[in-house]
């Protein structure tokens, strides 16, 4: 039986096709840019003496307090996003994040104290939780399969261009002579925060929750949009049609969506997204973000001076991030973790060293390495964590399983927030070649049980896992639904299907119809026009 496709209303966007793409990855990494520039913004304010004597000089015991209880929050929240996202929409979830964040930011901004700081710290942590979890979900189910990761990569950049902001404002603040120097920074999170509220209201809804919902009409809408505006283009029905193909297959077949079942179904892909999401933080990246001041001080650079080799650090941190850009659809997922690994281990063991020799070129070489090292976590370990697990769930548990892989960034995250001022006066240098030791961990983990996710449509994933015992009902399902492709395209016509003789490609990858309707930009080979009298 056919399914019909949909006619939407007539769109009222200005902006459609590539431009609207565009635009809505710029405004969604709003949202990782508040969790970006919390992380820079208390890096600077805790080494300033106005800080310190507010808060009657706190101990290391009390600063990583003060910097990790906001990942309680985030992790209470990242866990229920998944149930608030399937429930009202990502776009929803992504209005609630960013008011919940703002608030959280006014209670830190007007603070009377120590307590009244955690409080606003962890309600801010409510909205970064939310924050968090839905906006690569958002980001995955709106971008093609050939500019999925490059959009993910351009919304990690956004994050780390809110860290480089927050440590450059940090550091203009410390001029001020004043508690405004650190209650400043604290009130421009909220302005942000109120930004990315409001924007969120006028921006698309997810086409696949949307269909997933059988909001069909609505769906079919956003995609059309996103493919240029034309309700009766090809591409955006093809693309309909597999998602509501995969949709009913899965209510068909009683999938249910329990926290219970996606474990028991999908344990190997929940497992390698909390994997990624909890070596991302035992890298060591928060030692630097979260420490930056404090290391160089550590080093030898005193007061101001660590917050402006923190800032030019971070500066380099961001240009890091866009050569990714360009390499994850081109070099794919696994060689970026693998080579960014093994030269973060490098430059962590290499920063312990210089601390452990002491000599006066140490302050000098702590700097390069923490640069290299930076660098190379902006370029791999960085932004691939949050493209990777909404790739690899499917859609009825994706919500459920990125918000338990975001819980386990978030636990791990206030793990070495918290233990770091601690570590770093009773190990000293040794904390650095320990992180160094789990990036070579990550190395191994990524070469022998991350398979590559390079191109492959979200709704083909199962066969990247093996998990394709339902090919063969797809396999009806297309021969079924042919019609909406042979009825709608000429014979003749150079988009005509070039099937292999077996009718279906080799690569487990190319199975889906849309996927071999486009079949470009992924590394295989596009298309070929069928010559007259061709099979």
């Amino acid at each position: 039986m056919d399914i019909p496709v949909p006619r939407p209303p007539p769109s009222n966007r200005r902006l459609v096709g590539q431009p609207l793409l565009y635009s809505i990855s710029v405004f969604a990494s709003l949202g990782v840019f508040l969790f970006g520039y919390d992380q820079g913004v208390m890096s600077g304010i805790i080494t300033g003496p106005h800080f310190r004597t507010f808060f009657n000089a706190p101990g290391p015991v009390q600063r990583g307090t003060m910097v990790a209880v906001l990942e309680i929050g985030a992790f209470i929240t990242s866990l229920a996003a998944g149930r608030i996202g399937d429930s009202i929409g990502r776009r929803g979830t992504l209005f609630s994040g960013a008011v919940v964040f703002a608030l959280g930011g006014a209670l830190q901004t007007f603070t009377n104290g120590f307590n009244m700081m955690c409080a606003g710290r962890i309600v801010s942590g409510f909205g970064v939780g939310l924050l968090s979890t839905i906006v690569p979900i958002y980001q995955s189910e709106i971008s093609p399969p050939n500019h999925r990761g490059a959009l993910a990569c351009m919304e990690f950049t956004g994050n780390i261009f809110g860290y480089a902001s927050s440590v450059w404002i940090d550091y203009f603040c410390s001029f001020m002579d004043s508690d405004l120097a650190w209650r400043v920074p604290l009130f421009i999170q909220c302005i942000i925060g109120a930004i990315l509220a409001a924007g969120s209201l006028v921006m698309p809804e997810s086409p696949r929750w949307l269909i997933d919902v059988d909001r069909d009409a609505e769906g079919m809408q956003v995609l059309a949009d996103l493919h240029g505006g034309d309700p009766e283009d090809l591409i955006a029905k093809a693309e309909y049609q597999e998602i509501k193909d995969r949709v009913l297959l899965e209510r068909e077949s009683g999938e249910a969506r329990s926290y219970t079942v996606m474990w028991q179904k999908y344990k190997r892909r929940i497992l390698l997204a909390m994997s990624s999401q909890a070596f991302a933080q035992l890298n060591g990246i928060n030692v630097i973000s979260y420490y930056a001041p404090s290391v160089f001080e550590e080093a030898g650079w005193l007061g101001r001076q660590a917050i402006l080799m923190a800032g030019i650090n971070a500066i380099i941190y961001l240009l890091s991030t866009i050569p990714t850009w360009y390499l994850v659809d081109r070099w794919g997922r696994r060689p970026i973790l693998l080579s960014g690994a093994v030269v973060m281990g490098t430059a962590l063991c290499a920063t312990g060293w210089w601390m452990y020799i002491d000599i006066p070129q140490t302050p000098n070489a702590v700097v390069v390495c923490v640069i290299i090292y930076n660098a190379f976590f902006g370029y791999s370990w960085g932004p691939l964590p949050w493209l990777y697990p909404p790739e690899i769930l499917p859609l009825t548990v994706r919500a459920k399983g990125v918000s338990i892989s975001t819980a386990t960034n978030w636990a791990f995250n206030f793990l070495v927030g918290e233990a770091t001022p601690y570590l770093q006066e009773v190990i000293e240098w040794r904390l650095y070649p320990m992180h160094g030791f789990f990036c070579a961990c990550s190395f191994v983990l990524v070469y022998f049980l991350y398979p590559e996710t390079m191109g492959v449509p979200l709704e083909e994933m199962d066969a990247v896992f093996g998990e394709d015992a339902r090919e063969e009902e797809i396999d009806n399902l297309e021969s079924e639904r042919a019609s909406l492709v042979s009825g709608a395209i000429p014979t003749n016509s150079h988009l005509a299907i070039n099937n292999t003789s077996s009718g279906r490609d080799s690569s487990p990858s190319q199975r889906g119809w849309v996927s071999r309707l486009l079949r470009k930009g992924d590394g295989r080979a596009p298309y070929q026009p069928i010559a007259d009298g061709e099979e």
